[in-house]
């Protein structure tokens, strides 16, 4: 298997454990946050979600441009409007990993906000495994501290979560 095709299952994988995890985002929850200096619930969907955005930039220029990018998003109080932008985004992710080639890999790649360099120069591959997939996986586990330090239920993403577990053992 290549580096690619490592990075497609990969990425199939765990769209499926962000989809799930965002759909147990509740909106009774939306503005929770556990302390003055962090985004609410609703924010950090929105943010897991614009992450899929960015995978088109990052997989299809040599030197992406934060500032000139613009995406659209409704408020991070609607959850169900943060879904549909993660669908959405996920569609362009999926096209630019698709049409990627492994020797595109090792291309220099670059991040500008403006005139300022804030990542890279660097080989492609590294910022898709660093930039997208593990910030993704970063702020999930936020979204999992969040649920729980509301009280719903955590999506089971690699197995049984220890609540499932502690249940399954009391049958």
């Amino acid at each position: 298997m290549t580096h690619l095709q490592a990075l497609l299952s990969e990425f199939e994988h765990e769209v499926s454990n962000t989809r799930k995890l965002l759909e147990a985002v509740p909106e009774k929850d939306i503005h929770y946050k556990p302390s003055p200096v962090c985004w609410t619930m609703g924010e950090l969907a929105q943010h897991i979600a614009t992450i899929y955005y960015w995978y088109a930039g990052t997989l299809t220029k040599q030197v992406y441009d934060m500032a000139a990018d613009r995406l659209e998003r409704d408020s991070p109080d609607n959850i169900k409007a943060t879904i549909e932008l993660f669908e959405k985004n996920v569609a362009l992710a999926r096209k630019a990993l698709q049409e990627l080639k492994e020797e595109n890999l090792q291309d220099e790649w670059t991040m500008k906000v403006g005139e300022r360099t804030v990542l890279g120069p660097m080989p492609r591959g590294i910022v898709a495994r660093s930039f997208l997939f593990n910030h993704v996986y970063h702020h999930r586990g936020e979204m999992i501290i969040y649920l729980r330090a509301t009280g719903n239920k955590v999506p089971g993403l690699y197995g049984p979560t220890y609540e499932q577990s502690q249940a399954q053992k009391a049958r």
